[in-house]
């Protein structure tokens, strides 16, 4: 019998999500604009760049370090996003990433940024141009809104407090 390794998943954390995006440009300007994450890591390979992003705040007592610092802390922390430009996809203007959310084969459902005012952030957006899926004040659940990222993925957007566990 061989011996297990010893590994604490009560010391796991949940460190990324991947997207792959048409054009990096496109997409690092949203996200960072229009979000407010910071690309912190390029990572290049032979056909592909992967680009890291994520808020400051994630880095806790480093997220003033310099982005070459945040890059060495990248797998410390939790909530970075991933994406993923497969090297040619921007000059092809009928390319187009399934989102997951569309048929056939839904799968992926979406991401979630927590805001401090969803009414502002939701007029934040609409000055910004950015294209709604879903507003508060649409449907049942009057507490969220969604957006679309440059490549139709979904991003859930909510309040940081006053939620209910109403569906």
């Amino acid at each position: 019998m061989s011996a297990v390794t010893k590994s604490d998943p009560k010391t796991y954390i949940f460190n990324h999500t991947m997207f792959r995006v048409k054009d990096p440009k496109a997409s690092i300007a949203f996200y960072e604009n229009v979000l407010g994450m910071e690309c912190f890591r390029r990572a290049d390979g032979p056909d592909f760049t992967n680009y890291f992003l994520g808020y400051p705040s994630g880095f806790g007592a480093n997220a003033n370090a310099s982005l070459e610092e945040k890059a060495e802390l990248m797998t410390t922390r939790e909530a970075v996003l991933e994406l993923c430009h497969n090297h040619g996809t921007e000059n092809d203007p009928d390319f187009k990433y399934h989102s997951g959310n569309e048929e056939p084969g839904r799968g992926f459902g979406h991401i979630c940024i927590a805001v401090d005012d969803l009414e502002a952030a939701c007029r934040r957006f609409d000055e910004l141009g950015v294209k709604f899926k879903k507003r508060p004040e649409e449907g049942r659940m009057r507490h969220i809104a969604f957006i679309y990222d440059p490549d139709h993925y979904f991003v859930e957007i909510l309040a940081k407090r006053g939620l209910t566990n109403a569906a």
